[in-house]
């Protein structure tokens, strides 16, 4: 194992240490229990987003936190959920009096320490919803879920949701909206490589220098099969058809296309999938308008492509486009 680290137990406190060094005008880190909160936090009047999960997923969720976008995240160990005190307290930490959105991603820890917390929350009186996030079509029910899992959408919701939190929408109309977001994407990836999570010290699994996984979680959950390795075109034409076929996407519908990387793939490579990707839904009649192409929602260093396609309709566009000041995304400010 070669990693940048100093101790496999201190991989995240350090992490959120160093978040908190470079970003002090962004954002403020409070240890024990570990999240981070926006730098003016609880803003007065607005909804609050709270989001969270395993960390190693970076820059998801902590790099999100931050004007037009999340209000707190809460990071886990790798790849493992935030416990029910860490979203207890960053929900009383960003409690404006206006509510707070919970914005889940279908996994079964996530889910159940979500849900503990919201009714700490409720104890407190602070008003609370939850929306889950399950967009992933590669797979039913998978070693961490009940159903899809939650991923590339994620990123896509808590744009759009704190987009319309900072223009003042309230906490129906910004739950209702994440779940609209939710409703209309669609999500498949795809690894070449697998992570090592630093506690094991080993990769997650194993493919041949050959072989690639079609399906495959942020974690590394098996996904719909192994198979040689393809072009990068076929790959896109992979992961977009059954991608349009779920919802379905049809001729004439406004998208989002997001291109995300697992963590070791270099923009070149996802720069010539997002070129296929494109050129499939023009193809299939749709008006591709929003773009998005990075490595947004990691699995450590995974080598590996996402593809999200979201269904855009007159909100969602513009909360999408609203300003954005955080320390991994931020436009128009």
């Amino acid at each position: 194992m070669k990693k940048l680290i100093n101790g496999a137990e201190n991989v995240v406190a350090e992490a959120l240490a160093g978040m908190a060094a470079a970003h002090r005008d962004l954002i403020r880190v409070h240890f024990e229990p570990n999240y981070i909160v926006r730098a003016d936090a609880p803003v007065r009047g607005k909804v609050g987003l709270v989001s969270g999960g395993g960390s190693g997923h970076e820059p998801m969720h902590g790099g999100f936190v931050g004007r037009g976008m999340l209000d707190a995240a809460c990071p886990g160990a790798i790849f493992t959920s935030p416990t029910p005190d860490q979203m207890s307290e960053a929900t009383k930490a960003v409690n404006g009096g206006a509510g707070v959105l919970l914005i889940v991603k279908n996994y079964t820890g996530d889910i159940m320490n979500f849900e503990m917390a919201a009714e700490l929350a409720k104890e407190d009186g602070i008003e609370v919803r939850q929306v889950v996030i399950d967009d992933d079509v590669a797979v039913k029910d998978s070693l961490y879920t009940a159903g899809r899992r939650g991923v590339g959408a994620t990123v896509l919701a808590e744009k759009i949701c704190g987009g319309a939190a900072e223009e003042g929408a309230d906490l129906e109309r910004v739950a209702a909206l994440c779940r609209a977001v939710n409703g209309a994407a669609r999500s498949m990836g795809l690894a070449l490589s697998a992570c090592t999570v630093p506690q094991a010290g080993k990769p997650s699994f194993e493919l041949a220098d050959d072989e690639m996984e079609f399906g495959i979680g942020i974690h590394g959950e098996p996904g719909r099969k192994r198979m040689k390795l393809e072009k990068a075109d076929h790959v896109a034409e992979m992961l977009m058809e059954p991608i349009l076929a779920d919802l379905p996407f049809r001729r004439g519908d406004e998208v989002l296309l997001f291109v995300n990387g697992m963590g070791a793939t270099p923009l070149i490579e996802l720069y010539i999938v997002y070129r296929a990707a494109q050129a499939i839904a023009e193809k299939h009649g749709l008006a591709v308008s929003r773009r998005l192409v990075g490595p947004f929602m990691t699995s450590l260093e995974m080598a590996g492509v996402s593809i999200t396609l979201l269904r855009l309709d007159d909100a969602m566009r513009k909360a999408w486009d609203a300003p954005v000041v955080t320390p991994a995304m931020r436009w128009g400010a």
